[in-house]
Formats: structure tokens, C-alpha cells, sequence
């Protein structure tokens, strides 16, 4: 045990007149006892007393030799004992490992967990307070919290006191845990050649090793495909051994299927503890009460509940919530939340000379609910109107039959028996009669169909365009798929643009003959399969819903919401009622990034007092829920075992030596007192 001085040297010459203050207080005591008393004349009845009187003046004479004085030896004790505190000594334990300490602070919801008083987050925090407390004179620290994100607080420092008070400004989220951005940052500040991405971070020098003290409880995802090269980690685990924590990890609504006008709501209850509980679950549909039940969860399993919404209209905006009425570690996952929508009706534009078929399978009673349909003639593609709504994204899907469009628009495309005018799409010449061979049912385009009985007069092989960068033909677009291929060639393609989808269907419904009549191209129009096909196009290109599921995101997720209105901004409404403005991106949608909290937010797209569609916030994930810390953590291909006996870095010895002056000074007291009064 090696006792150091570790802050003397470095600040004495800045505070030199102030140790040489303190170093004079011992001469001066010594000289005190050396001084004359002056004495005051005293008439006396008896001459004992100036026998004593004359040995206490050879005591005090200044050139007496200091005689023993055990008052004086406890003084002088007293003196180099507080000396020796501000010196600061201590004694470094076996954990230190270096002078470059980086301190990871775990933020993520489970570190809002109460198995440890006040939360787990106060009990990393001080455990971090004492690894700054270990630093010695020259070492530097930096500190980064993270949950799926990593946030540098304070770059390297040796100043504890700044890194104290960031330490203590770092508060919890509601977010998963991830500690890959924040092992990368810290391996770019050690190790040679790799750098920080981090715009608040600031490297003081070159790549040193340091010691890297991961608090947490080591609920994330283990890190692949990272090397620690000079970091050297210890994994500090964060929570009592046993927690008891009972949460909600999954919420949703649906349609009834035996009721297709009302709506249903599931939830999954886990239980992390190791005894099994009984739990009343509650159900509020806008804030208000409307069902419990009670529900037992055995240890270590799952169980689900569901909740009959019969007095709910699935086309009602309703928020519900669901609360689970016990205290445990963590009240995050107790609350859950739901949003039911009206389904939002696609805004689709059929471009058309003539095509009754085609206007009859859009004009079905699931087609109306599902999309509204402006038919127009191709004449309308070179007004000003319509290029002016094509570029602001007005529309939803834009059907294109036997006609193109001047410029691709802002919306998705089905092109009926063209191709559009790209270097991406391409078509060979017309071929009949075509048979179909295959058909992609996966593809939420061609899901439940049946083409084997479909008849085709002529069509053209669709293909992907000359590459440019070697000149030959593609045999589809860039990262398009062939829903429906022949013996000629693909028939149907579907590919991306700019966060848009296009298809395009290699053959007409209709066509014109050379006397300028209306002739049949095909004879899928009187299928059953025809109508089914527009729904799905209607569906999944046009976006229109008519299932009453919610949105639901985790916090820190991204949303892309999208307006019933061709509007420029929408205005979103946290849990807290505070409001944001979002812009429309260029695909039409907008998106929104502000989704910390978990709970219900509201999409206002025009003044008003009600919201034009609601969505949900949630945990939702079990390695947050499952609060048993863990006993190793794994970084890379190194698997780091938790410091079960960590102690902090120096111990320090000052506190001690002050406590061992005042007991010097009581006794110091103590003799005086007794010298005294004998």
C-alpha cells in the first residue's frame, strides 16, 4: 500500500505563498513556548508562593532550554497531520489500469428501473462519481451516455469538477439499448487510425489506450464486428440480482373478422420475476375507463388478454390505453398505448380515353372506401392544373392507360399498356398471343390471384433499359421485380423511384383498331380475378387502408405520416402537448423524428381542434423489460465478464487523517484541562 501525494506537486508552485503560509505555523507554535510572560506585581500573604513564582519565571525566560512538553509535541501532530490531509494522500487499488479513462453511461429505459434506490441510473451515476474520484494528478476522463444512440458529455478532461457536474446533468430515456455507436466513438479516441464521428467531440491528443467502465446492466444486443484493440473494458453491472418486473410488450387493434365494422385489442403480458403475480389490467379509451380484468402471469412466461371494442366504431379516432395496476421496478412497460384511425381514403387519378372496366372495378363499394377517384381524359396531362398537382404530390397513385404523362410525377404510377418514358424502362416489340407462365402471389400487387384462364391478344416483353455504364440491355429496372412473366418475356414489372413505385403492364385492356373503334385486348376484365387486382393496386400503390390497425413506433423511432389534405406542413402534438411543425418531404410524406416519449400523438393537418389522425409510442422490447443484469457482455469476439468485487480506482486517505487530527486535538484538550486544574 503506497501512500501518494497526487495533487501537491502539480499546483504547488501556482499556491507557493499560501504553503508557505501553513508551513509557518509550526515555528510559530515552537515560539510560543519560548516567549517572556509579562508579569504583574501581586502582594501575597505567604512566601510558598514566591518560591513558585521564581521557578515559573526560569520556565518562561526566552533563553531557557526548551524543556519536554507533551502539549507541544500534540500540537506540532496536530499541524502535520492537516498538512498531510491537503496533500490528499491515498492508495491505488488493483483496478486501475491506466490514465485514460472513458466512463459509458447506460440512459436506456431500463435504467429508469427502482430495484436500486433512487433508480438504477443514481446508482451508475455514483459509482461513476467514484471512478472520477480515483483520478490521480495528470489523468483524464471523458464521458459518454448511450442508449441507441451515444452522446459525448464531456470530452477528455483531467478538471473532475467539470466532469462531475455533466455527470450529474445526464438524465434517463424511454429508448433500447445500443452500444455500438458508443464503443465506436470511444475505440476511435484509443486506438491508431480510427477516429470519432461525434461533432462534440475533442481529442486532446493522439490515440492513447485507456480504460473503458461500461455501467449498465448489460441489456443490449452483443457488439459484432468490433475489435476493442487498446481499450480495455470493465463491465460494471448496474441492479440487484432478483428484480420483479411485470410489463406489456405488445399492444395492437384490429378488425373483428367476424365483425367487420368493429375494432378488437390484443395485448402480451410478460413476467421477468421469479414468482408468479396476479395483475389487473385497465383499459381507457380516451382517457376514460372501460374494462379491467384480472389476469395471472406465471414467472418466466408470457400471457396474452384481449379486449372486445363492440361499442367502438372502427372508424372512429380513438386513443386507447392500457395500464397495468401494480408497483414493480419498472413503471415504463405498465403503460401501453393504441391508436384507432379512420382509414384514410387514397387520393387516386385515373388517366383514361375510354375504359368502363377499368372505371367499374374502381368504382366497387371496398373501392370507394378505399380510395377516391378522379377520372380524367389524357388532354388534361398538359394543362398547368395538372402539372402543377403532379409535382406537389396532390395524388396518392396516378393510373396512366394507353397514355404518358410530360414528367414522371410525385406519386406512385400503374401504366396500362405504356412505358414510361425513363433510361430505366424499356419494352420490345408486340407479340400475341402471350401465355402466362408465372405470377409473384407474394407481392402484395398480385396476392390472391389467379391468371391461368386470363386470354391476351398482344402484348410487348417489358425490360430495364440500356446500363449505361456498359451499354447492354437490362432485363428489368434497377431494383424492380417481374410480377407476371410469359413465354415472350415479363409481362408486369413493378420498380422504385425517388421513394415512388411504378408498374407497368405490358399489355392493354382495350385498344383501338385501325378504324379508330374499341376493340378487347383481353378477356381479364370479366375474370373475377380483375377486380381483386385493382384493389390490391388501389391498396398498396395508393396506400388506402381499410383495416383499423395503429401506428405504432419505440421511442426514437422515425414515422412517415401522410396527409388526407394537399398540404405543405403538418403540425404534430406530443404527449405533452407540445407542438412541432413538419414539413412535406419530396415523396409526399412527412416525417417525423421527435418520438422520445412514449404515449399518444396527435397529426393536425389544418386550425383546428381535432386531429386528422393519431399514432402510438411504445417500449415494446424485452431486453429493456427484463431487468436481470447480466453476468458478461459481449464486445466483439471478447466476452467481458461483470467486476462483481469492482472497487474504485484510488481509495482515498485524507478524510481518515483529518479524523485522527480532531482526536489529537480532543486529546491535546483533554491534558491542557487536567494541567490546569491539579
Amino acid at each position: 500500500m503506497n501512500f501518494l501525494p497526487v495533487e501537491f506537486f502539480s499546483g504547488f508552485w501556482a499556491n507557493a505563498a499560501a504553503w508557505a503560509a501553513v508551513a509557518a505555523v509550526i515555528p510559530a507554535i515552537i515560539l510560543l513556548y519560548f516567549l517572556k510572560l509579562k508579569r504583574h506585581p501581586v502582594e501575597v500573604p505567604s512566601t510558598y508562593l514566591w518560591t513558585r513564582t521564581i521557578e515559573d519565571l526560569h520556565v518562561n525566560s526566552i533563553w531557557q532550554r526548551l524543556r519536554q512538553n507533551l502539549l507541544l509535541f500534540l500540537q506540532i501532530l496536530l499541524v502535520l497531520l492537516v498538512l498531510w490531509a491537503l496533500l490528499r494522500p491515498g492508495w491505488r487499488g488493483s483496478r486501475s489500469l491506466g490514465q485514460r479513462y472513458i466512463v459509458l453511461m447506460d440512459v436506456s429505459a431500463s435504467m429508469n428501473a427502482t430495484d436500486e434506490s433512487p433508480s438504477r441510473l443514481e446508482a451508475a451515476r455514483a459509482r461513476a462519481e467514484e471512478v472520477i474520484d480515483g483520478m490521480g494528478s495528470g489523468d483524464v476522463a471523458m464521458i459518454l451516455s448511450f442508449s441507441d444512440t451515444a452522446r459525448v458529455e464531456q470530452s477528455f478532461t483531467e478538471n473532475r469538477t467539470m466532469l462531475r457536474n455533466r455527470l450529474r446533468q445526464i438524465g434517463p430515456t424511454s429508448r433500447a439499448t445500443d452500444m455500438t455507436e458508443a464503443l465506436r466513438a470511444a475505440a476511435g479516441l484509443a486506438n491508431p487510425g480510427s477516429t470519432s464521428q461525434d461533432e462534440q467531440d475533442v481529442q486532446v491528443a493522439e490515440p492513447l489506450p485507456a480504460t473503458v467502465f461500461i455501467l449498465s446492466d448489460g441489456g443490449f444486443p452483443p457488439v459484432s464486428d468490433f475489435a476493442l484493440g487498446n481499450l480495455t473494458p470493465q463491465y460494471i453491472p448496474v441492479g440487484s440480482a432478483a428484480p420483479d418486473n411485470v410489463g406489456i410488450v405488445a399492444f395492437t387493434t384490429r378488425r373483428n373478422i367476424e365483425r367487420p365494422g368493429q375494432a378488437q385489442a390484443f395485448a402480451r403480458l410478460a413476467n421477468y420475476g421469479v414468482d408468479s403475480v396476479t395483475v389487473d389490467v385497465e383499459l381507457l379509451v380516451n382517457g376514460e375507463s372501460r374494462d379491467v380484468q384480472r389476469v395471472e402471469v406465471p414467472a418466466g412466461e408470457q400471457v396474452s388478454v384481449d379486449f372486445d371494442l363492440s361499442d367502438i366504431d372502427a372508424g372512429e379516432r380513438t386513443a386507447l390505453e392500457l395500464v397495468l395496476d401494480r408497483d414493480d421496478a419498472l413503471a415504463l412497460d405498465n403503460v401501453a398505448y393504441a391508436a384507432l384511425n379512420l382509414p384514410r381514403p387514397a387520393r387516386v387519378l385515373l388517366v383514361t380515353p375510354s375504359n368502363n372496366a377499368l372505371k367499374a372495378a374502381l368504382g366497387t363499394e371496398e373501392a370507394i372506401k378505399l380510395a377516391n377517384t378522379t377520372v380524367v381524359e389524357p388532354a388534361l396531362l398538359q394543362t398547368q392544373r395538372y402539372q402543377a398537382d403532379a409535382a406537389a404530390g396532390v395524388y396518392d397513385l396516378i393510373i396512366y392507360d394507353r397514355c404518358l404523362p410530360p414528367t414522371m410525377p410525385q406519386a406512385n404510377t400503374l401504366f396500362i399498356g405504356v412505358v414510361p418514358l425513363l433510361d430505366t424502362w424499356s419494352a420490345g416489340p408486340p407479340q400475341g398471343p402471350p401465355v402466362i407462365t408465372d405470377i409473384d402471389q407474394v407481392y402484395p400487387l398480385m396476392q390472391l390471384l389467379d391468371l391461368r384462364d386470363v386470354n391476351i391478344i398482344e402484348a410487348v416483353p417489358l425490360h430495364g433499359g440500356v446500363d449505361p455504364q456498359n451499354g447492354q440491355s437490362r432485363e428489368r429496372p434497377p431494383g424492380g421485380s417481374v410480377l407476371i412473366d410469359s413465354d415472350i418475356g415479363p409481362l408486369m414489372i413493378v420498380a422504385p423511384r425517388e421513394g415512388f413505385e411504378d408498374a407497368v403492364l405490358g399489355f392493354e385492356l382495350f385498344g383501338t383498331n385501325a378504324d379508330g373503334q374499341t376493340v378487347r385486348n383481353t378477356d381479364w376484365h370479366l375474370r373475377r380475378s380483375f377486380p381483386v387486382f385493382v384493389l390490391n393496386v388501389v391498396s398498396y400503390l395508393g396506400g388506402g387502408r381499410a383495416a383499423v390497425e395503429g401506428v405504432s413506433v419505440r421511442p426514437g423511432d422515425s414515422i412517415a405520416l401522410r396527409s388526407t389534405l394537399p398540404v405543405e406542413k403538418v403540425v404534430v402534438e406530443d404527449p405533452e402537448g407540445n407542438r412541432v411543425e413538419v414539413a412535406r418531404e419530396a415523396q409526399n410524406t412527412f416525417v417525423y423524428t421527435r418520438t422520445d416519449r412514449p404515449g399518444i400523438y396527435r397529426v393536425y393537418e389544418v386550425a383546428g381542434d381535432e386531429p386528422s389522425q393519431l399514432f402510438a409510442v411504445n417500449l415494446f422490447d424485452s431486453e429493456e423489460s427484463n431487468l436481470v443484469p447480466r453476468g458478461e457482455v459481449q464486445l466483439g469476439y471478447s466476452t467481458i465478464e461483470a467486476a462483481s468485487d469492482w472497487q474504485p480506482a484510488r481509495t482515498e486517505a485524507w478524510k481518515w487523517l483529518l479524523l485522527l487530527g480532531v482526536g489529537v486535538m480532543m486529546i491535546e484538550w483533554y491534558i491542557y484541562h487536567r494541567r490546569v486544574y491539579l
